[in-house]
């Protein structure tokens, strides 16, 4: 839309859902009505959107996103060693989720607002349901340009929107559902043929089974690149892309379709420990480092990026670090 402060302006508006693109958009249409024609949201979860990705000038990447990270958490086809340091290192890894969240929640006003999710922080950054918060995003909720209602369900009226007790109507002009979509439909709606349709996703008990988070071993001759999530998903797809890019030029070949499986196996008992409900979003983010090893064994490239020992355990990765792979 190319005039969306002209469309929005003056009128009541709702927004359903409680991720990002619902923070982002409530906060621009507060933007452009302020107090006079407050935005209202509805939100049914929860989750964490921080105004910052530091704590006392640290980034957090320090804390998830390095080789000393990953010890802290059980990896999918790990050995013995890793999964003695997981085990024996995860109060390690509450103390530091505890850290966190206090420190969010003594500069973020979400227990006046009610916005405390119900989640640790941990689970948000094994999950991919971290987000930035809008700049005064809660100062727009302070001075009444946004008003935050919680909802499990809504339903439409003459009006606008009736809560799940029945007993407010909001008036809306305007609703926007922000609710996001489902991954697994769409990779689903893709096929024509009934028997890809059926085994593409899995079952809904189960993580989407793709290999490498890229090819279903019974459908070997597709890859699918950017259904897996990560804190960065660019990052995560450009990764996987250049794994699909060496495996199409014959720099390597594929396991069996068993072994093919028993990797997927592997992998979904991880993203049910780490991901909860959550599974089917293939979340890889504090196993990112791991899983980007594993690519550059496939591909015969070093995984150590890094230089020097004190780089390679403790400085962030990032994509800068596979710049030379090509």
């Amino acid at each position: 839309m190319d005039n969306v402060a002209e469309f929005v302006k003056g009128k009541s508006v709702t927004i359903i859902g409680s991720g990002k693109s619902a923070f982002d958009i409530a906060a621009e249409v507060a933007k452009v009505n302020g107090a006079d024609q407050p935005c209202t949201m509805i939100y049914r979860t929860r989750h964490w959107l921080v105004d910052k990705s530091s704590i006392w000038g640290i980034n957090l990447s320090y804390f998830y996103l390095n080789r000393i990270s990953q010890l802290l958490v059980h990896k999918p086809g790990e050995g013995f060693l890793h999964y003695l340091l997981a085990s024996a290192l995860s109060p390690l890894r509450w103390a530091i989720t505890k850290v966190i969240e206090t420190y969010f929640k003594q500069r973020i006003p979400l227990e006046k607002h009610g916005m405390v999710p119900d989640y640790s922080y941990s689970f948000a950054m094994s999950s991919c349901l971290i987000a930035l918060l809008p700049e005064g995003f809660y100062d727009r909720v302070d001075e009444g340009s946004i008003i935050l209602k919680k909802s499990k369900k809504f339903s439409f009226c003459g009006n606008g929107i009736i809560m799940e007790d029945g007993n407010e109507c909001i008036k809306s002009d305007i609703v926007i559902l922000a609710t996001g979509f489902r991954g697994d439909q769409k990779l689903r709606d893709i096929f024509t043929a009934n028997w890809c349709r059926n085994i593409v996703v899995g079952s809904s008990d189960t993580s989407v089974p793709l290999y490498r988070e890229c090819i279903h071993p019974r459908i070997p001759q597709l890859a699918i690149v950017g259904y897996s999530e990560s804190l960065t998903n660019i990052y995560a797809s450009e990764r996987m892309a250049n794994w699909v890019i060496h495996f199409l030029a014959g720099g390597f070949q594929l396991p069996s379709v068993r072994c093919m499986e028993e990797n997927v196996a592997e992998w979904a008992k991880y993203k049910d420990l780490y991901n909860g409900k959550y599974f089917r979003r293939s979340c890889i983010s504090t196993v990112n480092i791991w899983f980007n090893d594993l690519l550059c064994q496939d591909i015969g490239c070093n995984p150590r990026r890094k230089k020097g020992f004190l780089a390679e355990w403790f400085q962030p990765y990032g994509p800068a670090d596979y710049a030379g792979i090509c």
